[in-house]
């Protein structure tokens, strides 16, 4: 009898059927996959850069986040609950299109990105494109805006095969009045002339000057649902609070 017990007991742990039940984690949704990648990617990048870089270099660009942070600026961004400031801004065809008419019949994600030559925009921008149809099922529009000239946005939008509206803010006019628009400091400027970036023939003028890493949420009644700006453009705002400020009635 005794052996017998033994015996039941011992199959009952190691078989499948019998043994305890585990509790299995959902399934991830693919905005929550796309936007784990999209951080993912983000810190990737920076380090791969950060390994090649020089002392030097690295305190060049910490320091100019960190005058970024102490300038104030972010508490000048619109927030949640503020009115977002119309726009109406041409894309590369030259057509104008405006936050007006958009948001006549939807929502819309507004996105600034600093431009094509930027690798941190480009896995961005990877990354709304994927869930492109998550945000147009939701009956939101997707619009990134760049103070790059129109045939760079050309070149961008093409590059990274995007199917949204990429529109140009020319001389970051419209960036400025969101209080998004900061000049590099003079040792900056050398520095990404170093690394073949140029910022006048990529945006045609001689400003040198980039918009934070910024994405809103507008809601149809021109009230911003969410607001995301970083001084660090290496920080993106995440998908998942993008999506759901969407879902948010």
């Amino acid at each position: 009898m005794k052996i017998q017990l033994c015996l039941i007991t011992f199959l009952m742990g190691a078989h499948p059927a019998f043994s305890e039940t585990k509790t299995l984690k959902p399934a991830q949704t693919k905005v929550e996959t796309v936007s784990e990648k999209l951080n993912n990617d983000l810190e990737d990048k920076a380090k791969q850069a950060s390994q090649k870089m020089d002392d030097k270099t690295k305190t060049i660009m910490s320091q100019a986040i960190d005058q970024l942070k102490a300038s104030g600026m972010l508490g000048r961004v619109p927030k949640k609950g503020d009115k977002f400031l119309p726009f109406a801004l041409k894309n590369f065809k030259g057509e104008t299109i405006s936050s007006a008419d958009l948001l006549l019949k939807n929502d819309i994600i507004v996105t600034f990105y600093r431009g094509g030559w930027c690798p941190y925009c480009s896995i961005q921008l990877h990354a709304f494109q994927e869930v492109l149809p998550e945000i147009e099922s939701r009956g939101a529009k997707l619009i990134a805006i760049s103070p790059e000239a129109p045939d760079e946005t050309l070149t961008t939008q093409e590059k990274n095969g995007l199917k949204f509206t990429v529109l140009t803010d020319t001389n970051n006019d419209y960036g400025r009045s969101l209080g998004l628009v900061y000049k590099l400091p003079d040792d900056l400027q050398k520095l990404y002339k170093n690394f073949g970036i140029d910022l006048v023939k990529n945006q045609h003028n001689n400003n040198w000057e980039l918009p934070l890493s910024a994405t809103f949420v507008v809601g149809k009644n021109g009230a911003i649902r969410y607001a995301f700006a970083d001084a660090d453009y290496k920080k993106r705002a995440p998908l998942t609070e993008v999506l759901a400020a969407l879902e948010a009635k």
